[in-house]
């Protein structure tokens, strides 16, 4: 899956990749399609241990190119820094979304550094899926995060060192540590839920009810619900916004969430089709699915998910128009 995604999407014109692993032939299955990825981008994939060793396989054209720019790995106005999160399959679908539509456009896409870290994809997509088997909200709140974080922090300390001169983080969860992590920051960051509230805001949507606030709901897990960011970055913009209730989350979210971890597909699409419309007769405008286990669940011809809106999509094309800006500032 991971071959043929990035063959796909990523079917630009050769560049200098790395990508390290322990086992010499995952490594070599890894390399021969990022070889097709846009000039000036690296991907850089961690081994178990989460550091980033020099790879064996790597030619001595890739050190040399690697280590110019006084140390940085790219040296573009525009270098963007992804920072990926629970899912590596959700961070290559941000990085096709990225790459198609930056090229509209343009001859060619953006250079961008991207880093994957297998021990932190296991982390987040565990506390994001498993959250509500906490036993009590005083779980939740004793659990300790701080290695998150501190892996979190290590990675954006890493892509601002490499060049990246915006960092990106492709996953919701990640979020909820996202000024903690970004604080003294270097370089900006895009934050996922300020992007789409901005889209909403600049789409002059109106309200479905005569006299009543513009609506909009959130579906997420419970751990995304209970961060808040979303509500927060939402109600900036001035919208009123729509949650499910305790018992739409506990008879159908989070019974969705179980059965995905269980497999079951069709469990899970039926549950999240009740959730969905019980949140839609609540006259929202539109539905944020704030989840990429959500928002892969139904088919794309679903009439329902003409409802809702993936903030994936916000933060790609946010990330489009900043890298098209820095263009311009730059020359």
């Amino acid at each position: 899956m991971f071959n043929r995604s990035l063959q796909m999407s990523l079917n630009c014109p050769s560049h200098l990749s790395v990508s390290v692993t322990r086992q010499r032939n995952v490594c070599k299955r890894v390399l021969n399609p990022v070889l097709a990825m846009p000039p000036s981008s690296v991907i850089l994939h961690t081994d178990e241990s989460g550091e980033f060793p020099e790879s064996r396989n790597s030619s001595s054209s890739s050190n040399a190119s690697l280590s110019s720019c006084a140390g940085s790995l790219l040296c573009h106005p525009n270098t963007v820094g992804i920072m990926g999160g629970g899912s590596i399959d959700s961070t290559l679908s941000f990085v096709r979304k990225l790459v198609h539509w930056s090229k509209e456009n343009e001859e060619t896409c953006m250079p961008f550094v991207l880093c994957s870290d297998p021990v932190l994809n296991r982390e987040l997509l565990s506390l994001e899926r498993n959250s509500s088997s906490l036993c009590s909200r005083n779980a939740r709140s004793q659990f300790d995060h701080s290695p998150i974080v501190e892996n979190l922090l290590s990675k954006r300390v890493f892509l601002e060192k490499s060049g990246a001169q915006c960092i990106v983080v492709p996953c919701h969860i990640s979020h909820s540590w996202h000024d903690e992590v970004f604080k003294g920051c270097s370089i900006p960051s895009l934050h996922m839920a300020e992007c789409v509230s901005r889209e909403l805001k600049e789409a002059k949507l109106k309200p479905l009810e005569a006299g009543s606030p513009l609506r909009i709901g959130v579906l997420a897990t419970d751990a995304t619900l209970k961060a808040g960011f979303y509500q927060e970055k939402l109600q900036n913009e001035g919208f009123e916004v729509v949650l499910p209730d305790k018992a739409t989350m506990e008879h159908t979210v989070i019974p969705a969430i179980d059965a995905i971890n269980r497999k079951d597909m069709e469990g899970a699409q039926n549950l999240l089709r009740i959730a969905l419309q019980v949140l839609l007769v609540r006259a929202v405008n539109t539905v944020i699915l704030a989840s990429n286990d959500m928002c892969d669940l139904l088919p794309r011809d679903d009439p329902l998910l003409k409802k809702c809106i993936d903030p994936m999509d916000a933060l790609a094309m946010s990330t489009i128009k900043w890298a098209q800006q820095a263009v311009k500032e730059g020359t």
